[in-house]
């Protein structure tokens, strides 16, 4: 029996939030990543469109078994919806397919908004990774195939009309939820005001829960290439990375000890004593010596692990 391969690259472990230039694609950004921290594996949590720019969380290592809990949180977008086209793609990329003379108001704009507030019905893109009978919805668009994506409830917190720049254009925030398609809120911004509309600018600047400082523009992880002494650009990487813990921190949060440590690491449950311990929580995560160790359940004054750390 032939013995299982070892993985390529360091064990590394964190977060790099990285703020992904326009003209680069989020699984291009991943490669690059990877390649440069000479990582053993790493993901993203939420694909950003080419020509979006912004942030893009990075998993590198067993940070990858915290990119659900990232996908999962509020974002943060500011983008430009130009008037007076509507295009395939609903963005600059796609070719036009309404054009209207008609330009609204800076009133007329205000005065949709608040209907975009709140659980509101979307249709995503067709050019979208919706599936559809299994396929993704932006390949059968590329055949030139025309799919009836349904509508589906997605969140709104916050919606704000940052300026009027000119009649061609209007500059927005939006905080969203999962799975919120910004360049939808364009397209139907466009319908609504009887003008059509694409996105023409998009910048994500939050991705719960990292904040907008946290990010490092790819230009500074790219000029570390320079230092010759490989221990040293490592070394220089390494201190960018945010800890793994950091993508938990909405979750409840247990300290152990090292033989508890040693248990859960095992698989087996540990017992949750105190005045201050949970009762039951479908989530925790459990640490030792400030490195996390486990995501798992609490019930019936146990911890149960459902994912272990090294």
């Amino acid at each position: 029996m032939s013995k299982p391969r070892k993985p390529k690259g360091r064990p590394i472990s964190g977060w790099l939030i990285l703020d992904k230039p326009v003209d680069f694609g989020s699984t291009e950004a991943v490669s690059k990543i990877k390649w440069l921290y000479k990582a053993q594996k790493a993901g993203h949590a939420g694909t950003l469109d080419p020509l979006a720019s912004g942030m893009l969380p990075i998993a590198l290592g067993d940070a990858t078994k915290t990119v659900p809990y990232v996908m999962d949180g509020r974002k943060i977008y500011e983008f430009t919806v130009s008037w007076g086209e509507e295009r395939a793609t609903d963005d600059l990329e796609g070719e036009v397919t309404q054009s209207s003379d008609k330009r609204p108001s800076e009133q007329q704009i205000r005065d949709i908004l608040p209907r975009y507030i709140g659980t509101i019905n979307q249709v995503p893109p067709q050019f979208s990774a919706i599936k559809i009978s299994g396929e993704r919805a932006y390949d059968l668009a590329r055949e030139g195939e025309a799919v009836e994506i349904p509508s589906r409830e997605v969140e709104i917190f916050r919606l704000t009309l940052l300026a009027c720049p000119d009649a061609d254009t209007a500059h927005f925030e939006v905080e969203c939820g999962k799975g919120t398609y910004v360049r939808a809120l364009a397209r139907d911004f466009g319908r609504e005001l009887g003008c059509y509309g694409h996105v023409s600018g998009l910048r994500r600047t939050f991705v719960a829960p990292f904040a907008e400082e946290a990010m490092v523009p790819l230009a500074d992880l790219v000029a570390l290439e320079a230092i010759e002494d490989m221990d040293e650009r490592l070394a220089a990487l390494d201190a960018l990375l945010i800890d793994t813990c950091e993508a938990l921190s909405a979750l409840p949060h247990l300290v152990i000890n090292d033989d508890q440590a040693h248990r859960l690491k095992m698989g087996n449950p540990i017992l949750v004593r105190g005045r201050d311990a949970p009762i039951a929580e479908s989530e925790a995560y459990a640490t030792a010596r400030g490195r996390l160790v486990a995501i798992g359940e609490i019930g019936q004054g146990e911890f149960r692990p459902k994912r272990v750390f090294a």
